[in-house]
Parts: C-alpha cells; structure tokens; sequence
C-alpha cells in the first residue's frame, strides 16, 4: 500500500508540473512586434482559428503577440505548417495596424493541418477596430472609437468601452461592462450579461439568457429562448422573452416587458410615462405607492393590495381608471393570475 501510496504521489507531481509546464508554454507568444503609438489610428486583425484580443493602454508603443497552438505538435511542426499554409501580414500603413492569419487554400484539411492562431494587440486608448475569427473569442477594453466585432464561433467580451459598439457571434456567449454610448451586440445560440454600462443598448439572442444589472440609458434587450433577469434600470428598458420567465427589479423610468412562455415579476422604482407588460402566465406587478397612475389591467383573475384614492371600473379580470390625480400609463395584460400591488 506504501509503494501504490508513493507511485501515486509521483504521478501527481509529474502530472502537475506537465500541466504547469504547457501553460507556461501557451502564455509564450509565438512572434512579438512593436511599433510607436503615434502612427496608430485603426486596427484590421483577422484569424481562422484562434482569439483575438484587443486592449488600450497609455504606452508609446503598440505590441503585437501572435501565438499558436495545435496539440502534441512540437515547435519545428507548427513553424513547418505555418509556413507552408499560412500568409501572416503584421504592420503599420497609413494609420492601420494589420494583424492578420489567413490559410494560403482554402481547400486545406484543417484537421491534418490546421493551427490556432490568436492575437494580443495592445494599442492607444482611441483606436477604430475591425476583428474577425471563425473559431475564437473576441475580447475588447479600454479603447475608444468605432468597433466591429465578428466571430463564428467564440464569446464577445467588451469592457471599458465607449463610442460604437458593434458585435455578432454565431453561437457564444457576450458579456459587456463598465461601457457606454452606442452598444449594438448579438449572439444567435448564447446567454448575455450586461452590468455598469450607459447610453443606447441593442442586445439581442436567440437561445439564451439575459442578465442586466445597473444599466442606464435606452435599452433593448431581447431573447428568443430564455429567461430576462434586470436590476437597477434607469432610463427606457423594453425587453422580453418567447420561451422563458422575466424578472425585474429596481426599474426607474419606462419599461416595455413580454414574455410568451413564462412568469413575469415586476418591481418598479419608479415611473416616467409608461409601464407596458404582457405575458401568457402569472404576473406580479409593484408600484410605488403615493403616485398617480393611470390604470388597464386585463387578466384572467387580478388581485390587487394598497391600492388607494382609486377611481373607476373594478372588476375581477379587468381594472380601468386612474389612482388619485393620474399620471403615467399603466398597462398590463395577462391571460393567467395578476398581483398588482402598491408599496
């Protein structure tokens, strides 16, 4: 038991410094370039099959780390095959930084043949960018400007950016923070996550959830096939969801929230003009107390508590009239149970 006891503890040893050892070896970049800042205005990288990942910093120079990966080859094997199917342009030309992997054929067998190609560029703050993979994650931060981001196959993570957003992903994740202006992302098979960020949101995805926290602004988020949860909501919030539950909480201004497939519950701040929902399953609405609103509320069954100073017609699925002087438009429509309460 003593032998099996040291055997095993050796096969741990070598396994975790194998392990140590390849990760040191991932983090080492395949090429390094440099160029001054100065001469830096946009930013054109392109990759098959690795990530790209762009960052601005404060520094006088620009550096650009190209690394490659392709498993159990060796070093000699990876330069052999980069050079006989590979065209890798990396320079600086009237104020564009190039960072580019492309295959020489395109009839290639990636997998005899192909290799994972990934840059990490580091440039000035204030920086246009174009970035393309087909089978990476795309990750941006700190810089400034017009982005456009494309990826077939990875995640989208944007953090600390402002000026014009722009990302599409195929089938991965997006994950947004600490970023403002115009932010326009969508994903066709992954959830998204948005927190900290200001000005005019476009999220939008087709098979996962949505998760918004302290956002401000005019924001659209929507999902095809999952659930909507939001907190702290300041501005225009019109969301919604064809096969899942929403949840909303600490919303302050306008809100415009549907889901076909799924509950819905509602806390409100606030409001500026407008409450809009529908659903096709329970509902539960809250509303400041003390506020004047103009009420339609139209369900199966509704329930309501704290509601005061009310005038009009009440009725057990349909409620229309104002609370004390009027004011914003309340609208909610159910074909199940609706909790509509007053806090």
């Amino acid at each position: 038991m003593k032998k099996l006891f040291v055997l095993f503890a050796c096969i741990l040893l070598c396994a975790t410094f194998f392990t140590v050892h390849a990760d040191e070896e991932e983090k080492s970049p395949f090429l390094t370039r440099t160029f001054p800042t100065s001469s830096i205005k946009e930013v054109e990288s392109a990759t098959a099959g690795g990530s790209l990942t762009l960052t601005g910093n404060t520094g006088s120079e620009a550096i650009i780390e190209m690394y490659i990966s392709r498993d159990n080859w060796s070093t000699e094997k990876i330069k052999q095959v980069l050079d006989e199917n590979y065209t890798v342009d990396i320079r600086v030309e009237n104020g564009k930084l190039y960072a580019v992997a492309k295959q020489k054929r395109n009839a290639m067998n990636w997998n005899s043949q192909g290799l994972s190609i990934s840059f990490n560029i580091s440039v000035p703050k204030q920086v246009n960018s174009n970035l393309q993979t087909s089978g990476g994650s795309i990750r941006i931060s700190n810089v400034s400007g017009l982005q456009n981001l494309q990826t077939s196959g990875g995640s989208l993570t944007v953090e600390n950016v402002s000026g014009n957003t722009a990302g599409m992903t195929s089938g991965g994740s997006i994950t947004v923070t600490e970023s403002k202006d115009n932010i326009n992302l969508q994903t066709s098979g992954g959830s998204i996550t948005a927190k900290d960020c200001s000005g005019k949101i476009d999220l939008k995805t087709s098979g996962g959830s949505i998760s918004l926290s302290n956002l401000s602004g005019n924001i659209n988020a929507a999902t095809s096939g999952g659930s909507v949860m939001a907190s702290d909501i300041k501005g225009t919030l019109k969301t919604g969801t064809s096969g899942g539950s929403v949840r909303l909480d600490g919303i302050s201004g306008n809100l415009d929230a549907y889901t076909s497939g799924g509950g819905m519950d509602v806390r409100i701040t606030s409001v500026s003009d407008y409450v809009k929902l529908s659903n096709s399953g329970s509902l539960s609405l809250s509303l400041p107390a003390g506020k004047g609103y103009n009420l339609s509320v139209r369900a199966n069954k509704i329930e309501t508590s704290g509601l005061k100073d009310f005038r009009g017609n009440m009725e057990n699925s349909n409620i229309e009239g104002t609370v004390g002087n009027g004011g914003p438009e309340i609208n909610v429509r159910s074909s199940q149970r609706v909790r509509l309460s007053f806090e």
